[in-house]
């Protein structure tokens, strides 16, 4: 199975079960949302979303079966996981993960190869090559993702190499 790491929960929240969640995955609008199933620890124990809200900086979930604080303090500090066929990607989406490795090439030259992302108000590539730099995933820059070929076209990439 392709299990996707989608963020660690880091506490309880009140009384009734519900669960503080670290995550920066870039596809939350598909995961957090009632009866999604997801994964928790190194188990991978299955459970169901039954209720989601953004609080602070935090993603809070109830889960279903579960209604009092003792009985999911177990999963406290634990990873959470999805099944990536669970996400019913379309051909050409990807998730930011899947972008390290590829090869980035600007005119037809290699520039460097992803080897991680920053996430912010932008998500920043960043490529290890000549140098390490970042080169912003906005379309003034990156023409194209190939998933096939694992290649990353763009535009102007060597000005971003200082």
């Amino acid at each position: 199975m392709d299990y996707i790491l989608i963020g660690k929960i880091v506490n309880t929240h009140g009384i009734k079960g519900e669960l503080r969640l670290l995550s920066d995955f870039d596809k939350k609008n598909i995961v957090f949302k009632p009866n999604f199933n997801i994964y928790i620890g190194n188990s991978y124990i299955k459970e169901t979303i039954n209720t989601y809200r953004h609080h602070k900086m935090f993603d809070m979930i109830t889960l279903k079966g579960y209604n009092n604080i003792n009985e999911v303090l177990k999963y406290k500090y634990e990873n959470v996981y999805v099944k990536r066929s669970d996400l019913n990607l379309n051909e050409n989406d990807y998730l930011l993960d899947d972008l390290i490795g590829m090869n980035v090439i600007d005119d037809n030259d290699i520039i460097g190869k992803v080897i991680d992302y920053n996430q912010g108000s932008n998500v920043l590539l960043k490529v290890s090559g000549v140098k390490e730099f970042y080169i912003p995933l906005v379309d003034e820059y990156v023409i194209n993702v190939d998933l096939k070929t694992r290649e990353i076209h763009t535009k102007n990439g060597k000005d971003l190499i200082l």
